[in-house]
């Protein structure tokens, strides 16, 4: 991954305000091609709804948002999360109860609207596989959409991060990819659907329960439009979902030569450095992101360091095609 890491500078926290009123609320962007950095909140604390509008207005325009030092323990999380939608069970966890990991545990957590991004295995033990996303690198992707309707957005809080130990995030801004599509790619493209294969995650381990399909019939999953429209701000995305080592997503009604090399095509163009922002994460970094309009990618963690964190994924509607 070749995009220049930059997060925004430290907070600051405005004083002599109401702490979380609107007017003590600043909007940094990043400066890059998406993403901003929010100021001047503890999200531990109520947080008056104009402040709420500020925020979701905020990330119409983003995409991504990111706040610093943030202590957010029991529900404060999820509350946070709840200022931009109604929070929801992660797609995976069904798999993992499915093939038998200790709900509660080092892989799994206790309510199932928390997912755990961990690289512990059952002891506690940072490794390289433990059967979830580990500390391989993550493709690029945007998250569970390989169900029928996937989540508006996804957030996620840092709890335990490594010492210059990998596992930072970027972020890329599939609007732009798609205003900036060569003409033929769009034509190419308008109306089309692709299946978006749900067999593995995004560091490419097969689902617990899942059998390794080895014909395009046999991938599982929905199928989605290629260009979908933002059901807040109209705006056209491309929509690429995840892709594996073939057979995996395919476009539907195309020879799979065909659609193989058109794939190849859309997926060098909506991953070019200029479409993205790179995070470094700190411990209380809390990051949201808009699953419609942007996909994120994660470099390998060392194995040797424990990373946590914790997401949720924010309920979605159904795809609108574009």
């Amino acid at each position: 991954m070749a995009a220049n890491l930059q997060s925004a500078s430290a907070p600051r926290i405005n004083t002599g305000q109401a702490i979380n009123a609107p007017e003590s609320v600043e909007i940094v962007p990043t400066g890059k091609a998406l993403g901003a950095e929010v100021r001047g909140m503890d999200l531990s604390q109520p947080v008056p709804e104009a402040t709420k509008r500020k925020l979701r207005d905020a990330w119409a325009e983003h995409l991504v948002l990111l706040w610093r030092d943030q202590k957010l323990p029991d529900e404060s999380f999820l509350q946070a999360a709840e200022i931009f939608g109604e929070t929801k069970e992660g797609a995976s966890r069904k798999y993992q109860v499915a093939g038998g990991y200790q709900v509660g545990g080092k892989r799994v957590a206790l309510n199932p609207r928390v997912s755990l991004i961990s690289n512990l295995d059952e002891r506690g033990e940072p490794v390289l596989d433990n059967g979830t996303l580990g500390s391989y690198e993550v493709v690029w992707h945007s998250d569970n959409s390989y169900v029928e309707v996937p989540p508006a957005g996804s957030m996620l809080y840092a709890v335990i991060i490594p010492t210059d130990g990998g596992g930072d995030t970027f972020f890329n801004n599939q609007y732009r990819a798609y205003e900036e599509l060569p003409e033929d790619l769009k034509r190419a493209i308008e109306g089309k659907s692709q299946l978006h294969d749900a067999s593995r995650n995004s560091a490419g381990v097969l689902r617990p329960t899942v059998k390794l399909p080895s014909t395009p019939e046999e991938v599982p999953g929905p199928t989605h439009p290629l260009v979908r429209v933002h059901p807040v701000t109209g705006k056209k995305a491309l929509y690429l979902g995840r892709r594996r080592v073939w057979p995996s997503n395919y476009i539907l009604g195309m020879p799979n030569a065909e659609s193989e090399q058109l794939l190849d095509k859309l997926w060098a163009h909506a991953t070019q450095d200029k479409y993205a922002w790179g995070h470094k994460w700190r411990v209380g970094d809390l990051v949201l992101w808009d699953n419609r309009c942007a996909m994120h990618y994660r470099s390998e963690v060392d194995a040797k360091q424990a990373r946590v964190l914790l997401r949720t994924v924010i309920k979605g509607e159904p795809v609108i095609a574009g």
